[in-house]
């Protein structure tokens, strides 16, 4: 089952590149909003992720944190059935 992934991003930042290298390598389609100088986006990933950081990751509109999250949850071996490989 594909799964919406959507990773809000800056064009500077390793860690952005990092995410979106680790879920390319997972093979799964993501969609990159970047918001860079959008201040209303910015506002909003804070309201809803409490993080004023990039990338932040959501599947499904639920957010999954930034890189080192993803990166934890695939150590885990949980992040595969959350993007829906299992």
């Amino acid at each position: 089952m594909t799964k919406k992934i959507t990773v809000y991003t800056t064009d500077y930042c390793p860690f952005c590149h990092a995410a979106k290298q680790l879920l390319t390598t997972k093979g799964v389609e993501f969609t990159e909003v970047n918001v860079e100088d959008d201040d209303v986006k910015r506002r909003w990933l804070f309201e809803r992720t409490g993080q004023r950081t990039v990338p932040q990751i959501f599947v499904e509109d639920k957010s999954y944190g930034g890189f080192e999250d993803i990166q934890d949850l695939d150590q885990k071996g949980e992040l595969n059935k959350i993007l829906g490989l299992e």
